[in-house]
């Protein structure tokens, strides 16, 4: 897939596999938010002029390929994303029922690899993660 981006005196094409997790994996919140999260990450990506390419939302984790400017670090981006403005506008989908103020949803790491040649077999892989994440689970059930 060709997708290079360009502005007046720029081209590129950076793309990054990121992966990340709720803080102490909490899968009940994580998961009643979960179908709230990935219209939130692309917003969020968009106010940074980034695009979540391929994402998604594991029960205790986070898969992402998103395509970032040169001119941002991907630290920035991340850290913009999993920041508390992902939180308060979440918590604004989730109404008053939870306060979110001096919490922390994600935990503070993340996992970043590059994306050369290799863009559709990452977006396979984060496409079919969790039905395999499904089978190796049924399969240990069995030993």
């Amino acid at each position: 897939m060709n997708s290079v981006q360009s502005l007046s005196h720029k081209k590129w094409e950076c793309k990054y596999h990121v992966t990340w997790i709720p803080k102490y994996r909490k899968k009940q919140i994580y998961k009643e938010l979960r179908k709230y999260l990935g219209e939130v990450l692309r917003y969020l990506a968009l106010r940074k002029e980034c695009k979540i390419v391929e994402g998604h939302l594991m029960p205790d984790h986070a898969h992402m390929l998103i395509s970032i400017s040169p001119k941002y670090a991907v630290s920035q981006i991340i850290g913009f994303i999993k920041g508390k403005r992902a939180i308060h506008i979440a918590s604004e989908h989730f109404g008053k029922r939870r306060n979110f103020t001096g919490q922390h949803f994600w935990a503070r790491g993340y996992h970043v690899s590059t994306v050369g040649k290799d863009e559709e077999a990452i977006q396979n892989y984060i496409r079919s993660q969790e039905k395999e994440d499904k089978r190796i689970e049924q399969l240990s059930l069995f030993k």
